[in-house]
């Protein structure tokens, strides 16, 4: 598997115990930089390799600027278009669609937000490809699990759908009983990592990621909530730290297994 920060995925088990998607853990991939691979050799051939390899592209990162108003979404729906157009070529059936806004938002952008997502997912649907909203600590526009889930129900759109990030739910102004307002099956993807417990949250930054068990995130506990509440698809570990990057990434993704699938059972 080759990525750069989307390294790992392993599947949260079924009600019989085992793994679910065929029983093996190693068979998920999360793409990224996939327009660099393709246009040096083209999406068929990227498709070949992960069937090759016996991989699913389970997600594709990223789509930013899709939700918040603001002057630079004409050029991320562009950006959108050949997006959805990859995913789909390759075998991916969803996009994550991270919250960036910067600006000073007021209650009629949030109206507009969810107008915003429509017509994204509208770009997204002939390619049968989910977008999926990512509330993130830095947002000024959606920087928790609850304002993710009021711009996705009002959207009320097959083709949007939230997705939860460890770190940005733990590290940022989400709380632990947040979770609970999820519906049964409403969570759609699902990035796992942990939170250092240094430096302080209020410098934290991407590199500062680490694996799940070396943090302070109660990881179990999200789990087994996410488990009630009917999630069974992917947990993809992204890490952001250039130490982390520059390993080989097949011991990047052995060490990722093992540090996933005690916490997840």
């Amino acid at each position: 598997m080759h990525a750069r920060n989307q390294l790992r995925t392993v599947r949260f088990p079924n009600g019989d115990g085992g793994l679910c998607q065929g029983g093996d853990s190693s068979r998920g991939a999360r793409t990224h930089e996939g327009r660099e691979f393709a246009e040096k050799e083209s999406p068929a051939a990227a498709r070949r390799l992960l069937d090759d390899l016996g991989l699913k592209a389970v997600s594709s990162s990223n789509q930013i600027g899709l939700a918040e108003p603001g002057d630079a979404r004409a050029r991320s729906l562009e950006d959108l278009k050949w997006k959805v157009e990859l995913a789909h070529v390759i075998g991916c059936d969803r996009i994550v669609a991270p919250s960036t806004g910067t600006d000073q938002y007021t209650e009629d952008d949030y109206k507009r937000g969810v107008d915003n997502l429509r017509e994204a997912a509208e770009i997204a649907r002939p390619s049968g490809v989910t977008l999926m909203l990512e509330f993130a600590r830095t947002s000024r526009f959606a920087a928790s699990l609850p304002t993710a889930l009021k711009l996705v129900r009002e959207a009320n759109h097959a083709n949007v759908r939230v997705m939860i990030d460890t770190y940005h739910f733990w590290a940022g102004i989400s709380k632990f009983e947040d979770l609970e307002l999820l519906r049964d099956g409403e969570l759609h993807h699902l990035h796992f990592e942990d939170v250092p417990a240094d430096p302080p949250r209020e410098i934290l930054g991407q590199p500062n990621r680490v694996f799940p068990g070396e943090g302070i995130v109660p990881l179990r506990r999200i789990v087994e909530v996410l488990k009630r509440k009917q999630y069974a698809g992917a947990a993809s570990l992204e890490m952001f730290n250039p130490a982390i990057q520059a390993m080989d990434p097949y011991l990047v993704a052995m060490r990722a297994r093992a540090a996933i699938e005690p916490v997840i059972g």
